[in-house]
């Protein structure tokens, strides 16, 4: 970058700072900053302010290289910046905007700047546009990475909210699961089990696939893979859920579970009560008592 770039954007906002920040907050709220609702004109206004105060300062080194360590502010702004925004759910575009509609109002600052040397005027132009576009792709970048990070840990939240163990009585678990499974699911599927194994002291888990869309080859070996943990951990396991289609499936891959299976949750669970010795009677009602009473005549 040359000493004139440098010299002519830390004039532009030494010398017109009052009217770029107008014209850049204008562009802001024309743009449609503000209808999202998710941000007020007062906290634009002080944002816009302290970017054009940090960027003032670090122009005062002499240098437009935004890695410098006199750009170390601004960095640090446009990350706090990018992040917030990103948590706060502002669209890509809604980000990115704001250093980028910065430019037009340096470049209209420009043209009032008594100079000699046209293409003096246009090479300053040319690194200002470099200068703000490093800082939007600075901006981006940090956006990305923020968004990123939601959507893994909403990742996260969803397999640990689609992979519950429920204890039905007893020492017997229930672990219907919802959804494909992958190598990764699998890993947080059999962590959950084996945790609920050991605090419940269970003897019996019943692996429930009704919510499973499909059962492939590699499904059927991440199911093996959970059954295996769980016997080494002292409990026995049932499947239930399987459904004709995938039952047809699985056959046609040939694809065997060395594991009890049933039809539904309910059969499972009753087959777990057999196991354990116990069974399920229906209590007669008195109205079951009344009519099996003889009539009198």
């Amino acid at each position: 970058m040359t000493q004139t770039g440098r010299t002519v954007v830390s004039t532009l906002l030494n010398d017109h700072e009052k009217q770029i920040f107008a014209a850049w907050l204008q562009a802001l709220k024309a743009d449609g900053a503000l209808s999202s609702g998710r941000i007020q004109e007062g906290e634009l206004q002080t944002q816009c302010a302290a970017f054009l105060r940090l960027l003032r300062d670090a122009l005062q080194s002499g240098s437009l290289n935004v890695d410098a360590p006199s750009f170390g502010p601004v960095r640090d702004f446009l990350t706090d910046l990018s992040a917030s925004r990103g948590m706060q759910g502002f669209s890509p575009r809604e980000t990115a905007i704001f250093v980028f509609s910065l430019k037009q109002p340096l470049f209209d600052a420009s043209a009032h700047v008594d100079t000699a040397d046209e293409l003096g005027r246009l090479r300053s132009n040319w690194e200002i546009g470099l200068l703000l576009d490093r800082l939007g792709l600075l901006t981006m970048e940090t956006f990305q990475k923020t968004r990123e990070g939601v959507i893994v840990r909403q990742q996260q939240e969803l397999a640990e909210l689609s992979t519950p163990v429920i204890k039905l009585w007893d020492g017997i678990l229930a672990l219907p699961l919802i959804g494909t499974l992958d190598s990764e699911r699998t890993q947080s599927v059999m962590e959950n089990l084996l945790e609920a194994i050991v605090q419940q002291s269970a003897e019996i888990a019943i692996i429930d696939i009704t919510g499973v869309p499909m059962v492939d080859t590699l499904t059927a070996q991440h199911l093996l893979k959970t059954i295996a943990a769980a016997r080494l951990m002292g409990a026995d396991c049932i499947i239930s859920g399987i459904r004709p289609q995938i039952a047809q499936t699985m056959v046609h891959l040939g694809v065997e579970l060395t594991v009890v299976s049933k039809a539904t949750l309910a059969d499972a669970f009753l087959l777990a009560l057999t196991r354990q010795g116990r069974s399920v009677v229906r209590n007669r009602s008195k109205y079951d008592v009344a009519a099996a009473s003889p009539q009198k005549a």
